[in-house]
């Protein structure tokens, strides 16, 4: 077989210029994505690809639209998942959500300009949408030092440049999170600030056809990774030696072998460290015959959030009838939150009504029975009955949203938790569970 130059610097030598996503066919792009194994998995389950330029021309309307609706004269993210969902760009997420170097301009009229690293501004070049690369965002201690108030006052002197030719005489603008000196220097520069957290969770909430599109392919890549992680859990925990570290490694591995980002969390627990619940995955060594529980807070493919959770009894014996029934009892209460989900049901009716927990399960619950997710947990949030605040969530659920809804059965003073989650699209007649991964049949009986 010929081995051509040109088919080497493809990432797929069956494809042409283009990948089926829409991407540059181009082994040696700048652009992160899918890999080959993710793409032949996605294609073996039949599929369909997002068409990334119609998602990122989706978000950028969306704002945009917001923006209009409000009479802002423009928003100003600094938030990375912000940043991601504005311009799909990525850079140092981890490093930048602690140290704030990139920031985005997204006026009324649809200019859009990124504050990028100054040494890497290659890395938005690709997305037409981004009119104007800058740099000089940067204004935190560890960078600025003493100097930090200099640097965001000539920052907002740039901010009030672009404002003053996009947004005319609008001085409103949303703001998501910002360092305090550049607050007080826009605010200095004559400029309203608004809630800008407010429009972007909002807008961020519903989801367009190819952004599901792209939910579906990071929801099987990330139920793929969790099957390595399964079958190299009970391969190995009866070999002994294998702690709760190796096991979160697994899903890790596979989360990445597909192009997926990070994880968010180390929610990974097995026997008595499961109870309380929120313990930290570490080097326990995982024994035989006893629960492993998890929450995968997965940053994927496309950089969506694929948040589930699963427990799973391993060993050859049998779980104690009292697992059973708390992980029945967990199925009961996921199963109503979902039967009850539909466009213009409201929060409020989702935090007072639906299955109770039983009284020996309450004090430990879970921090909430649903929440919204898309590039990371979001908006909206639905707290039990107790952290019920008015005025807070007097909202409606709508089609579009995707909510992952929860279950966390841990019997106080127990030396067990069940923890089981799935994430559900809101469609027109009521909800999708997105979530195909079963449940372990040795806990449900």
């Amino acid at each position: 077989m010929t081995d051509h130059y040109s088919d080497r610097r493809k990432i797929d030598p069956n494809r042409g210029t283009l990948l089926g996503d829409g991407t540059p066919n181009d082994n040696d792009r700048v652009e992160i994505g899918p890999t080959q194994l993710a793409f032949r998995e996605w294609e073996a389950a039949g599929l369909t690809l997002p068409n990334l330029q119609k998602m990122r021309e989706y978000r950028w309307r969306r704002l945009t639209d917001a923006l209009v609706a409000r009479d802002w004269g423009g928003i100003l993210m600094f938030d990375p998942m912000n940043i991601r969902y504005a311009t799909d760009t990525t850079n140092m997420q981890l490093w930048n959500a602690h140290n704030p170097f990139r920031a985005v301009l997204l006026c009324a009229d649809g200019h859009m300009v990124i504050w990028e690293y100054k040494n890497s501004p290659f890395l938005v070049t690709f997305n037409p949408l981004v009119k104007e690369i800058r740099a000089g965002a940067t204004f935190f201690y560890s960078c600025s030092g003493d100097r930090g108030a200099e640097d965001a006052g000539a920052f907002a002197q740039q901010v009030d440049e672009v404002m003053r030719a996009h947004a005319g005489t609008n001085r409103r603008i949303g703001i998501d999170k910002i360092m305090l000196h550049g607050l007080r220097a826009l605010e200095r520069a004559g400029f309203e600030v608004m809630e800008g957290e407010e429009l972007t969770e909002r807008t961020r909430a519903i989801k367009g056809p190819d952004e599901i599109l792209a939910m579906r392919c990071a929801h099987h890549a990330c139920e793929s990774a969790i099957a390595g992680m399964e079958a190299f859990t009970r391969e190995n925990v009866p070999k002994g030696g294998v702690s709760e570290d190796d096991t979160w490694a697994e899903l890790h591995k596979g989360n990445i072998r597909r192009g997926g980002e990070w994880i968010e969390t180390r929610l990974l627990a097995s026997g008595p460290r499961t109870n309380p619940w929120f313990q930290e995955c570490g080097p326990r060594i995982v024994q035989p015959d006893e629960i492993v529980a998890f929450d995968t807070d997965l940053i994927g493919a496309y950089g969506f959030c694929i948040d589930i959770s699963r427990t799973w009894w391993v060993g050859d014996g049998k779980p104690r009838p009292d697992m059973i029934a708390a992980m029945n009892h967990a199925l009961d209460h996921i199963r109503d939150h979902q039967a009850r989900l539909k466009p213009g049901v409201s929060i409020r009716e989702l935090v007072h009504g639906g299955h109770q927990l039983a009284s020996e399960y309450w004090r430990q619950k879970y921090s909430c029975k649903m929440h919204g997710v898309g590039l990371c947990d979001e908006w909206p949030y639905v707290p039990y009955a107790d952290g019920w605040n008015d005025g807070a969530f007097e909202h409606l659920v709508e089609e579009g949203m995707v909510l992952c809804t929860e279950a966390l059965v841990s019997p106080e003073g127990g030396d067990f938790s069940i923890k089981i989650e799935d994430q559900v699209l809101i469609t027109a007649t009521g909800c999708e569970n997105l979530t195909k991964y079963p449940f372990d049949p040795a806990l449900v009986g």
